[in-house]
């Protein structure tokens, strides 16, 4: 049974870093389609090999999803908060430095994570227990919270408004698949990738430097530990809300907030595997495939993810070191355009795939809303309120 956990551990660290890689391919596809194989096809297979492999998949996932965040602009939900600070620093010659900080930020969440799982259990159990009839007031809290951020308040309540409507229709939508898929790569995805067209960015060649890690970081890594948790208890709220709520702690720097990024990324997808053992709930496409096969998780299971989350976290920063050197080496060598281009027509395959015709729709409108609100000059995660906003209606209503 050890090989065979063995090898379902570096295939998910393989299938983890696909997905991490291609913009668009999410863990909950893969998810979703384990879930359909492990009662048809797979239904040999213990579900424990099932476990692994999701686990080591979705820690993976967080460590190299930060590649195409920055090389690209071309984010999923959890990195969008990358794309400022990502590529300034891509554009002054040190993106691997800017990847190795979310690497890093995410080993270290990986040893926080082992270190705390089991008093988390207990803490998460007594918070859930506090806030499970005032979830919506606090994610109204949050938005006001988001808003206080900006600048420019009338435009960020706009932009939440603007996108909360989008979210409602979209995943109201009944004859529409998979509703999550065009309307997040459109927002943040697709959107990025058009803009950075028409301003035809070109890639200046890239330093391979290391940087320099001191007690700075600590605070960021405190930010993130004290911040993550309500992502796994609180529907709608994303790592790149967390991530603000964790810098609002730690007050991080360029540097220190992307150290950050990686560590919120890490602990919110850690953190989903303990919410489902000591509360029941699945605030991620992993745990819900998790739930789904095995039920509600013993503590042995526990136990075998958090050893999963380590060796995985582990292998997966060098997986992650590595591909950033590969393509800081080659990055400006390349027509930077014409890798958008293709990436957009990836995406709007994959699309097709999974949602037909009228994702294809959903996603022309939501990159067009995308563009629009970014043209506004607030912060991307305003955009979340595409889901924060359907969720307090849920839960109000």
């Amino acid at each position: 049974m050890l090989i065979e956990i063995i090898l379902f551990l570096i295939l998910g660290i393989l299938a983890g870093t696909f997905t991490g890689l291609i913009p668009g391919v999410h863990i909950n596809l893969i998810g979703v389609s384990l879930v359909a194989l492990s009662t048809s096809l797979l239904s040999s297979l213990s579900s424990i090999y099932f476990v692994t492999f999701i686990t080591s998949m979705a820690i993976a996932h967080t460590f190299v999803d930060f590649i195409p965040s920055i090389f690209l602009g071309c984010p999923d939900t959890d990195t969008e908060l990358s794309i400022l600070p990502g590529h300034e620093l891509l554009k002054k010659g040190l993106g691997y430095e800017a990847i190795l900080l979310t690497a890093y930020g995410s080993l270290a969440a990986v040893f926080i994570l082992v270190l705390i799982a089991l008093p988390s259990t207990l803490i998460l159990e007594e918070i859930y227990a506090v806030i499970q009839n005032i979830i919506p007031f606090l994610l109204i809290a949050v938005i006001l919270f988001l808003i206080y951020l900006e600048r420019n308040k009338l435009q960020s309540i706009f932009v939440i408004s603007l996108t909360g409507a989008l979210g409602l229709i979209v995943l109201n939508l009944n004859s529409l698949s998979e509703p999550l898929l065009p309307l997040l790569t459109g927002l943040f995805g697709t959107s990025m990738l058009l803009i950075s067209i028409k301003n035809k960015e070109k890639i200046p060649p890239q330093e391979i430097s290391k940087p320099i890690l001191d007690k700075s970081f600590i605070s960021p890594l405190f930010g993130a530990t004290l911040a993550a948790p309500f992502s796994s208890l609180l529907p709608g709220l994303g790592s790149g809300q967390a991530a603000i709520i964790g810098n609002s702690i730690s007050r991080a720097g360029k540097r220190g907030f992307l150290f950050l990024l990686g560590a919120t990324n890490t602990l919110v997808m850690g953190f989903s595997f303990i919410a489902l053992y000591a509360v029941s709930r699945t605030r991620t496409g992993a745990a819900v495939a998790i739930k789904e096969i095995l039920g509600e998780p013993p503590w042995q299971v526990l136990v075998l993810i958090m050893a999963l989350i380590l060796i995985s976290g582990i292998i997966s920063f060098f997986i992650t070191t590595h591909l950033a050197r590969f393509f800081s080496k080659r990055i400006s060598e390349i027509n930077y355009s014409k890798i958008s281009i293709a990436t957009i027509l990836f995406i709007s395959l994959l699309v097709f795939s999974f949602s037909g015709i009228l994702g294809l729709i959903v996603l022309a409108v939501s990159t067009a809303t995308g563009i629009f609100c970014i043209s506004l000059n607030v912060k991307r995660t305003n955009m979340m309120g595409c889901l924060l906003l359907p969720t307090i209606i849920i839960y109000l209503f």
